[in-house]
């Protein structure tokens, strides 16, 4: 076996009964990195630490993972005009949050007759919204639903707040 001491250096190759007596010589534990290998590869090392860091490693790395939150919206295609301002301006919300957001327009009865007016409201949220929004999935039937997915674009953080800060930049002299 080629062994590799507890600093990284290459020992060469041992018998594995003298490479048992070094790593218990030093009180540390004996690993076998690279079995495939011609000669496998161990290693003296101290398990119980490398697996702790390890852990460590793993849930760092999940700290820093990014929640993909998907809410949903549900419109009918007779929706008032109000209503459908109301929701847009949640649509709005839940993508300037990082949020995905799935649009459903619900039919019922004789309304299935008439799938254009759903994907009409559809393609008129998107619109309205194509600043901060991109299509995912265009607008879909799908039994009784017409659905639509709208993620939010990249640079929405950074173009929002100077959108704010130009109206609050010429005060209004009444």
């Amino acid at each position: 076996m080629r062994l590799i001491d507890d600093e990284g250096e290459n020992l060469g190759i041992v018998p594995i009964a003298r490479a048992q007596q070094i790593a218990t010589d030093a009180n540390l534990d004996l690993v076998e990195v690279a079995p495939d290998a011609r000669p496998p590869v161990v290693r003296i090392m101290d398990y119980g630490k490398w697996r702790y860091e390890q852990e460590q490693k793993a849930k760092q790395a999940r700290k820093h993972q990014s929640q993909i939150v998907i809410k949903e919206i549900k419109f009918r295609p007779k929706i008032d005009p109000h209503d459908y301002v109301t929701k847009k301006g949640h649509v709005e919300r839940f993508l300037r949050h990082r949020d995905k957001v799935k649009i459903t327009i619900m039919f019922r009865g004789r309304e299935l007759l008439h799938p254009e007016r759903g994907e009409a409201i559809l393609l008129r949220l998107a619109d309205e919204l194509r600043d901060i929004a991109l299509i995912e999935s265009r607008p879909n039937l799908d039994g009784r639903n017409m659905v639509m997915m709208l993620s939010p674009v990249r640079d929405i953080q950074a173009s929002a707040p100077a959108a704010s800060s130009d109206n609050s930049a010429t005060p209004e002299i009444a």
